[in-house]
């Protein structure tokens, strides 16, 4: 438990060594500015912080919980080998996956150079991309979200359905309910995507104005 304590201290420093001094410095002077890369590291370390914050709380919650359910098993679960593992998988982790996003935000064209928040964080470079990448990222990321929404909703009122079978609904809505994930995906999700192909939309408006 004091190993972790000592690296959630060391992961506040961490964080707030990314943000203070750079307020401070902006502060002080008369002209605000960063550079890109500095924006970018400075995204990189704050949103790494908040990741190890939460990995390194999640480890503090597992470790109570064997020391007060399992008092006389703690020290084999909990071995220095097994917690070193686990501190190293909080730190190495986020910062893998951040640093991946850190490379791609570098990738970006920037028109723009106003923030609008007093430090940098990953969508606020997204937003000062050109507007073809947002543009491309709209296109890609909707029909995922769409579908996703669609799937965890239909999925949600069966399990619901399932748990509170007594619950005064007609038989034909629950029917509905509890096959509208086994049908409705798989009829909508090659509409979705389909109609993301700039191909397959032509053809579908070449049938419909040929039906005409």
């Amino acid at each position: 438990m004091y190993i972790l304590i000592s690296c959630l201290s060391v992961n506040s420093v961490f964080g707030t060594a990314a943000f203070f001094p750079r307020l401070l410095t902006d502060l002080l002077s008369d002209t605000h500015s960063v550079s890109r890369e500095a924006c970018i590291l400075q995204a990189f370390v704050i949103y790494s912080y908040a990741a190890n914050e939460n990995i390194i709380l999640m480890l503090m919650a597992f470790d109570r919980y064997v020391a007060i359910c399992k008092p006389l098993q703690y020290n084999n679960i909990m071995t220095p080998r097994v917690l070193s593992v686990l501190i190293a998988i909080s730190w190495i982790y986020p910062m893998i996956c951040l640093g991946i996003a850190g490379i791609l935000n570098a990738r970006l064209t920037m028109c723009g150079n106003k923030l609008w928040k007093v430090y940098c964080h990953n969508w606020e470079i997204v937003k000062k991309s050109s507007l073809d990448f947002r543009r491309k990222a709209y296109q890609t990321c909707i029909p995922h979200i769409v579908i996703l929404l669609n799937f965890s909703v239909a999925l949600f009122c069966e399990v619901t359905l399932s748990r509170f079978a007594t619950l005064e609904l007609p038989i034909g809505l629950s029917i509905i309910l509890s096959l509208e994930f086994l049908i409705v995906p798989p009829i909508l999700n090659p509409l979705v995507y389909g109609l993301n192909f700039p191909e397959i939309r032509k053809k579908i408006l070449w049938i419909i104005k040929a039906s005409k």
